[in-house]
């Protein structure tokens, strides 16, 4: 029952960074840089199995990052603009990364649940024994 709470509370850890990241990116989605700088990088969450086999849950295996380059966008009336009118964005698709924050909702909500239903299991066996 405590691998359970373990397996679901390190599947939270994961839920929850993945979470931070879809939300780090749609906040950053119509950041404007000038065409000399960097545009905002994307973060992507990478998952990793912990005793892989052996029911050991999963880590946070490290943190993937989207392209500098962004993509240059016409804005001629935008203050960082260059001569030609450019501004570069971040390459971010609104569509996609909503998509990765209801698949991250979803399983945040689905180990949620099973902490919960463990954290019931163990009051039930605490009250066999009064």
């Amino acid at each position: 029952m405590f691998g359970a709470i373990d397996n679901a509370g390190s599947g939270l850890v994961v839920y929850r960074k993945w979470l931070d990241a879809v939300s780090d990116n749609i906040s950053n989605i119509n950041d404007v840089r000038p065409t000399s700088q960097s545009a905002f990088q994307a973060r992507y969450v990478v998952a990793q199995a912990v005793g892989y086999g052996q029911a050991g849950g999963v880590q946070v295996g490290g943190i993937t990052y989207g392209s500098a380059a962004g993509r240059m966008s016409y804005q001629p009336d935008h203050p960082l603009a260059d001569a030609n009118g450019m501004v570069r964005v971040p390459d971010i698709d609104l569509a996609e990364q909503m998509g990765q924050l209801i698949m991250a909702q979803r399983g945040y909500q689905a180990n949620v649940n099973v902490v919960q239903r463990a954290q019931e299991a163990y009051q039930k066996a605490l009250e066999l024994g009064k």
